[in-house]
């Protein structure tokens, strides 16, 4: 896990590039890999690549970065881990490569040389790179399939800026940061900036499974090889052949392959651990091919001691069944207060989450930790979340209604004050009709934070107006589902995982992770195994797939476990954060101090107010 960033002058015309500027954007991610530094610059200072290492395969000074290929012909800095490198290696050797290093970043080099670009298709891991070949002039910048490593790039026409953080961007100095109403529209309605927007109009972030070649022709056109949504569709296409005494075990195998490839690392590797199936079950497989015990860390707030939001007594239960080392994490108001300041400056873009992993994070590398297993996509993955079944339902009930007259602005300006003087309403209920007929519409229901009408109270007409004509987000939840007839469950798992869990859950564990030098790993957000159990879970259509996770390690999670409610990982946030004076601009906006406002609305304007001055 690492920071990378890149300078291409490919115009002509452009200036030769500015060392110093690499410097200072590679310089801005520090933190993202404290073990080591490097830079490269092409004989003609027109191209320049800059990295900061965090060592965890082969950290001998020999695997550093940028890296140069035997031949000199290509050179790459790379973020990520690429778990399946040491068959690559092998398959590799036999084709006559030979190596120099252990490290997976030499792999790609060889890879590369070998296949090109469609050594992609090769992969299995988390990666960003960028990849200079100095015989056809030419960069390859490419992004892992689920779109768990960040990368940004700046074009101004002449030059290329790439770098891991949007702040690594800003940071060199030559990239306007005036604002992108498109990312602020998507922030309002999702609680974080939709892909490929970011919050400054010069920035975009390259969308995940996807490449881009820049030669001194220019930037090509991004190029999707791999899709969430096609490979549901190819799914529905293709039934599942196992037999149904056997999904039980295959799922077990398919897991735990995928926990041991995720186990691969120089390095100890610990695991977060909450009360929930997803991290239970990923740390008791972990626990089985591991000879020595497992380190796992609980968050615990004060605020919940011996509340039933508090995990860490489950946690604790789970961890003795395992026989891990396990280590329960407090964390007190004032620490919460005390980190205010260093959370939102290592929030790379706007968020309303990611404070929790931030603390566990914090609590892995207190360990000494430099990886950690996160249970993060069982919900994506397995159909955990209520979308599951309310989007169904809400699609049944709105179809119904739509040709009622008044069901849509009218019920909504009529309807409005009473829901908003009803908990967990307000805004949504009063734009049931409106949205709820159609898939996109009630994910925006079930996922928005702010409705799209509420939205010029907020940002002002002309912004609002103007962001939500460029993110035009019903097409854009669209975009994120495979077409009918792939089934409902494919539909709603694959907006999760291309909306809420890529642009929400990775991107801020990234951020959260990164800010204490730790590296986060996710066997269940994995192509591998998506591919693999994709035709089985279309063909359930339920969420049984939890109760397989639960049964996949040996011994079974305790029933405790598996039976408990869903809660999800729950921070004192209305209570903590809300109140504290450097989040308080919420205050003075009317909308927000009604009695049915979630507190999430709340945030999501302070986090707005705060990085707008």
């Amino acid at each position: 896990m690492c920071g990378i960033a890149a300078l291409f002058a490919y115009h002509p015309d452009a200036p030769a590039n500015d060392v110093q500027e690499l410097l200072r954007m590679r310089e801005a991610m520090a933190l993202r890999g404290p073990d080591a530094a490097g830079i490269w610059n092409n004989e003609d200072d027109r191209v320049t690549l800059g990295h900061r290492r965090l060592a965890i395969i082969d950290p001998e000074q020999r695997a550093n970065q940028p890296m140069i290929s035997q031949d000199g012909r290509h050179v790459v800095v790379f973020n990520g881990e690429i778990y399946n490198h040491p068959a690559l290696r092998e398959s590799l050797g036999r084709l006559g490569h030979s190596f120099q290093t252990r490290s997976d970043t030499e792999v790609l080099l060889h890879l590369y040389a070998e296949y090109g670009v469609d050594m992609l298709t090769h992969l299995r891991g988390m990666f960003a790179f960028v990849l200079w070949d100095r015989l056809a002039k030419s960069l390859l910048v490419a992004r892992d399939p689920y779109g768990i490593k960040p990368l940004y790039y700046a074009d101004d026409g002449s030059t290329i800026r790439i770098a891991s953080q949007v702040g690594a961007l800003l940071a060199g100095g030559r990239v306007s940061r005036q604002p992108d109403p498109a990312g602020w529209v998507g922030f309002f309605l999702f609680g974080s900036v939709q892909e490929p927007f970011t919050q400054y109009q010069s920035i975009r972030a390259l969308p995940a499974g996807c490449f881009l070649r820049v030669t001194s022709q220019g930037t090509g056109a991004i190029t999707e090889y791999f899709s969430l949504a096609a490979t549901f569709l190819h799914a529905a296409n293709h039934p599942n052949p196992w037999q149904p005494e056997k999904v039980a075990e295959n799922v077990r195998a398919i897991l735990r392959d995928s926990v041991q490839a995720h186990l691969t690392a120089d390095v100890p590797v610990g695991a977060f651990l909450s009360s929930g199936v997803d991290s239970g079950a990923l740390v008791g497989l972990a626990q089985e091919t591991k000879k020595e015990k497992i380190h796992t860390v609980t968050l615990s707030f004060e605020a919940f001691h011996q509340d039933q939001r508090d995990e860490a007594p489950l946690a604790q239960r789970v961890a003795e069944h395992y026989q891990t080392q396990h280590v329960t994490r407090m964390v007190t108001q004032p620490e919460f207060h005390r980190e205010i300041p260093a959370i939102l400056a290592a929030m790379d873009q706007p968020t309303i989450d990611g404070i929790n992993t931030w603390f566990v994070s914090k609590a892995a590398r207190e360990l000494g930790l430099k990886v950690a297993l996160s249970g993060l996509g069982g919900d994506e993955l397995f159909g955990g979340y209520p979308s599951f079944s309310d989007i169904p339902r809400w699609l049944k009930i709105a179809r119904l209604a739509r040709h009622i007259p008044y069901s849509g602005p009218m019920f909504r300006h009529l309807s409005l004050p009473l829901f908003q003087s009803l908990p967990g309403l307000g805004a949504k209920g009063a734009s049931f009709f409106m949205y709820g007929a159609s898939f996109p519409g009630a994910y925006l229901l079930r996922r928005g934070v702010f409705m799209p009408w509420e939205l010029p109270a907020l940002l002002g007409e002309d912004m609002a107006t103007e962001g939500l004509q460029r993110l035009d987000v019903l097409a854009h939840i669209e975009k994120s589902m495979p077409p009918a007839p792939s089934g409902t469950f494919a539909r709603i798992a694959s907006m999760e995982a291309s909306l809420y869990m890529r642009n929400q859950l990775l991107r801020d564990t990234d951020w959260a992770s990164m800010a204490h030098s730790l590296e986060v790993r996710t066997p269940l957000v994995d192509r591998v195994v998506l591919q693999s159990l994709a035709p089985l879970l279309i063909q359930s259509q339920t969420a049984r797939g939890k109760q397989w996770l639960a049964q996949a390690p040996k011994p079974p999670l305790p029933p405790e476990v598996v039976y408990r409610k869903k809660t999800g990982f729950t921070i004192p946030v209305q209570a903590w954060l809300l109140n504290h004076p450097q989040l308080d601009g919420w205050r003075h906006v009317p909308m927000l101090a009604h009695h049915g406002c979630h507190g999430s609305r709340r945030l999501a304007y302070a986090v707005y107010h705060h990085r707008s001055q």
